[in-house]
């Protein structure tokens, strides 16, 4: 009893600062100003889905990085090489991870081995260069822990580089990560055509200095400039760009043309001083990302460190090269594999649709509740507010981003936190109808249902932990909101709503605080208990055989027609856009004739509002605007801007082949770990049989789910393996408790007959199943209705998996643990193993 007062002295307070945290987020921008600001810093980001922005998946171009480092320490070694008079042939090879050569006599192997660990040595002590020697045949590469800090460093510093070149640009709070091993994030917010950041971006803006060859050259390259003229230079760099400590674009004081004016750091004055003075009368190239910009002939020293250097600029692509050369050259070359933009029109109507079905749901949840339970509802549902309150609060304590599949996960999860609720309130009538007083059921009903909710929620959060580590962005908020959903649910209705309803308990008037028995009286209430007494098994063989024609039914629309798979899946390049001027005929018209012949028009919403896709194979060419070679993408959006000057681009998507191809990896992945996890738990916590049953029923559910993909046309993407992941954890939530009474009935008389006591369970359960499923629908069907296009491949798949879901329930789960059980029994096997109790009893009968 002491622990009481002490135990709700916590739960008030974890409360209070929950709400507090998402306090600042409600709060007029007038009345933050008033407050300490290390309080109203903390709101929740809004995700690029929401404000509007873009988003680009830059991946490092490993192959180039190598080569250059290859090229570099093999030119150090065949120099020493010949230092040493070790005579050798280079060989042809395809590969750039490697260098092949051939010694004049295999004897000096041994020397070569030394020579490349000299030259490539490391300060932890290993060579850089592996060298594979067979007789006199040469191969030299990286070796492999070398590669990968090589990357790993280049990333590092390709990070800084590319957050200074947009900060240069004075852009908004731009974001730029780290993502996986080999790429780079960047995030945008109020950037809705990425055209300029991207040619800033995709510049490596590796600057150097060659001397044209001549006859003492000992090697040379061959390059050329912007009009094709070439030129033979040496290999080795007379002055690396790194020595540059500032530049800008400007127009020439003697031609009025643009040009880029540099200065160099005190050691490359120096050195540009010196090697001026001693090559008057050569040519002297500054080569650009392996373009000659420009080759003048050195005529006089040129001393004090600054130059200019001339090329056929623009005074824009002036001021760019300007920037990259201030800001430091790229240590890897990145390339452009995912590109995702939202106009600021749609994301501020995302964040209206969101908010208004969100809180339509969130009402139609409320007010069943309290039509169910009464006041005992009204606790309930107070406490779903205070659950969303931490939830928000939790959200800001830790700095996550709210994204529109983060509010379709809200959203879920209030409809999934109510059957915590429901799971107690359902106890608490049972324990009631037996007689017992107010304060022993609420104590006894909260007792008994706190392992069901445990069960039933960590099943879920094993599905919801892998769309975090194999999700990416907005799908990684949809987890977390659910994680934390979940958590929370789990301690406002096992503590908080527990403490509330023993204090009205106590309090009510005019009756013994304890004593008298809890009354739960309610429409339906009554219709759900007249419904009990149905024989579920009676026809499970009907069930079963209608649940496999529909599986099988489902795998033949899998096959054909298929899924209709989005660019998440199959790559390529998806565009909304609003074209007021434009017809779909004089659209369609516009592209073909620009040659772009596999992008397909459709009209989308309302009028003059098309979806525009182009498959993987055109959109990995190139086109050329203006003479200047840019990407597909920048390129049909110039064409479609030259047929309607207002249109606006509401949303662009480009996906590359290596990202799409990791998205179904990790999709296939993600739900056979989901799968073997909950395998693994359910056969921990149940019996074999009981978890065979309930994989079997999910399995089945997730193949009538696929098949409804097919038979709707409805887009498979990220969003719908969300939704496929989401299905799995709702799924295995139902089964659970179901499964967790049955359990519960065969412990207290495992003589019964099974089929009775599957009858019974189900029955008992049958109230929470179908609450828990209609709570689930009204919370799911105004965003399902409503929501709009971003979260149909979630939303309405779902609203038909909780319908599928709870019919598996109540007739296939039973039916399969019905069969499992009776085979169990065949062999001689309790449906149950004997606890330790049990077991103690069973040994003190032993003389």
């Amino acid at each position: 009893m002491t622990r009481s007062p002490i135990r709700g002295v916590v739960y008030v307070l974890i409360v209070i600062l929950g709400l507090l945290s998402a306090l600042p987020n409600l709060l007029p921008h007038s009345i933050n100003q008033q407050l300490p600001k290390w309080y109203t810093s903390h709101t929740l980001s809004l995700g690029l889905d929401l404000q509007g922005g873009s988003h680009l998946l830059l991946e490092a171009n490993a192959d180039a990085l190598v080569k250059k480092q290859l090229d570099s320490f093999s030119s150090d070694l065949f120099s020493a090489l010949r230092d040493a008079n070790i005579r050798y042939s280079k060989q042809s090879s395809n590969q750039s991870n490697s260098i092949r050569f051939t010694l004049r006599n295999s004897e000096d192997a041994r020397k070569v081995k030394e020579t490349a660990f000299q030259v490539s040595a490391q300060p932890s002590g290993y060579g850089a260069l592996d060298v594979n020697i067979d007789n006199a045949n040469v191969r030299l590469a990286l070796s492999e822990l070398y590669t990968q800090q090589l990357l790993k460093d280049a990333l590092n510093r390709s990070v800084e580089v590319v957050r200074k070149r947009l900060n240069e640009t004075g852009l908004t709070e731009p974001s730029v990560t780290l993502q996986g091993s080999d790429a780079i994030l960047v995030q945008m917010p109020g950037v809705s055509d990425p055209t300029q950041v991207k040619k800033l971006l995709g510049t490596t803006a590796q600057m150097t200095f060659h001397w044209q060859a001549n006859s003492q050259s000992t090697a040379s390259m061959t390059k050329q400039d912007e009009s094709g003229n070439t030129y033979r230079l040496e290999q080795r760099v007379a002055l690396e760009g790194e020595h540059i400590t500032d530049a800008a674009g400007v127009l020439s004081s003697e031609t009025g043309q643009p040009v880029v004016t540099f200065k160099l750091d005190s050691t490359g004055a120096k050195q540009f001083a010196s090697m001026t003075r001693e090559n008057i009368g050569r040519v002297l190239a500054i080569v650009l990302d392996d373009k000659v910009v420009t080759a003048p002939v050195i005529n006089s020293v040129i001393p004090g460190g600054r130059g200019e250097i001339t090329g056929n600029f623009t005074l824009p692509e002036a001021h760019n090269v300007a920037l990259m050369l201030r800001t430091g050259a790229l240590p890897v070359p990145l390339d452009i594999v995912e590109e995702r933009t939202v106009g600021p029109d749609l994301g501020s109507d995302a964040i209206q649709t969101g908010v208004e079905s969100g809180v339509a749901g969130a009402l139609l949840v409320l007010a069943f509740m309290v039509a169910i339970y009464g006041r005992w509802g009204a606790i309930a549902s107070f406490a779903l507010c205070i659950n969303m309150g931490l939830v928000f609060g939790a959200l800001t304590l830790f700095g996550a981003t709210l994204t529109l599949p983060g509010i379709a996960g809200i959203i879920l999860t209030m409809g999934m936190a109510v059957d915590a609720n429901i799971l107690i309130n359902e106890r608490i009538r049972e324990e009631s109808r037996k007689g017992r007083p107010a304060t022993s059921a609420i104590n006894v009903g909260f007792d008994k249902a706190f392992a069901t909710i445990v069960d039933s929620n960590f099943t879920t959060l094993i599905a919801v932990s892998l769309l975090f580590m194999f999700g990416s962005g907005p799908i990684k908020g949809f987890a977390i909101t659910i994680a934390l959903g979940l958590i929370s649910s789990v301690f406002t209705a096992v503590a908080l709503t527990k403490m509330l309803m023993l204090w009205v308990v106590k309090y009510r008037k005019g009756k013994p605080a304890t004593r008298t028995p809890l009354t739960f009286s309610s429409p339906l209430l009554r219709m759900s208990d007249s419904l009990k007494g149905i024989n579920f098994l009676s026809k499970r063989k009907i069930a079963l055989t209608l649940s496999v024609v529909l599986t099988m039914a489902s795998i033949g629309l899998f096959a054909k027609p298929g899924l209709h798979y989005g660019v998440d899946f199959t790559g390529g390049t998806m565009i909304e856009l609003t074209a007021p001027n434009l017809s779909t005929d004089e659209l369609r018209n516009a592209i073909r004739s620009s040659g772009f012949e596999q992008v397909a028009i459709q009209e989308y919403g309302s009028e003059h509002h098309y979806l525009l896709r182009a498959p993987l194979a055109e959109a990995q060419s190139n086109a050329k605007v203006d003479g200047s070679k840019v990407s597909y993408t920048d390129s049909l959006k110039a064409e479609i801007q030259n047929a309607d000057s207002h249109v606006s681009f509401d949303k662009v998507d480009v996906v590359g082949p290596k990202v799409s191809g990791g998205f179904a990896e990790l999709s296939i992945l993600a739900l056979l770990i989901a799968g073997a996890g909950m395998l693994v738990y359910l056969w921990a916590r149940f019996e074999a049989h009981f978890a065979t049953a309930a994989l079997l029923t999910v399995l089945l559910d997730l193949t009538k789910t696929v098949g409804f993909f097919a038979l709707t046309g409805i887009e498979f993407n990220l969003t719908a393996v969300a939704a496929l992941l989401a299905l799995i954890g709702y799924s295995i939530n139902d089964k659970v408790v179901v499964l967790d009474r049955i359990r519960e009935l065969l412990r207290i008389d495992p003589t019964k007959p099974l089929a009775d006591t599957i009858n019974d369970a189900v029955n008992s359960t049958l109230s929470r199943t179908v609450f828990t499923s209609v709570t689930t629908l009204l919370a799911l069907l105004p965003m399902a209705l409503f929501g709009g296009d971003a979260v149909e491949s979630f939303a309405v798949p779902m609203v038909f998996a909780v319908v599928i879901g709870t019919s598996s329930t109540l007739f296939i789960t039973s039916a399969l643990l019905y069969m499992l059980g009776v085979r169990r029994e065949q062999q001689g096997k309790a449906q149950l193993k004997p606890t330790s109790e049990e077991i103690q009893a069973s040994l003190a009968h032993i003389p």
